[in-house]
């Protein structure tokens, strides 16, 4: 475990299989050694396709060592669920942040920064600038 507390990565997504693979996902492609914290949110506290308020909440929380919290999502209604969140101003560690980058890259580049040890922002702008990938 870092002495210095690193950037936590929420990844939230109507499926929480989804949400898990992407996690194991970016956690594997970020390397050995020390990797950042990140939590998946994903489906309703049912195991039903959705987003739930809570889930999102507790995986913030639980990923939150003081460096920030990026949360990336899948779709239209995950980034309302989030930003209805954050107007709450209470239900989110301080310095919770909502990422506009593409859900499965943007977490590996998420990932791989935050286990770096960058701040917030660079974990942000890494993970916008996954919209720039091209694969052919």
């Amino acid at each position: 475990m870092s002495d210095t507390p690193l950037v936590g990565i929420v990844l939230v997504s109507h499926s929480a299989a989804v949400a898990e693979s992407v996690a194991q996902l970016a956690t594997g492609l970020a390397g050995g050694g020390v990797t950042a914290p990140v939590a998946a949110a994903g489906g309703t506290e049912g195991g039903g396709l959705g987003t739930s308020s809570e889930l999102i909440s507790a995986a913030a929380t639980r990923v939150d060592q003081g460096a920030g919290v990026a949360v990336l999502t899948d779709l239209g209604s995950a980034v309302l669920t989030v930003k209805a969140l954050l107007a709450e101003g209470d239900e989110l560690p301080d310095d919770t942040r909502l990422v506009d980058a593409p859900f499965v890259e943007g977490a590996v580049a998420a990932m791989v920064t935050a286990s770096a040890g960058a701040d917030l922002d660079a974990v942000t702008a890494a993970a916008t600038e996954a919209y720039s990938y091209r694969k052919v």
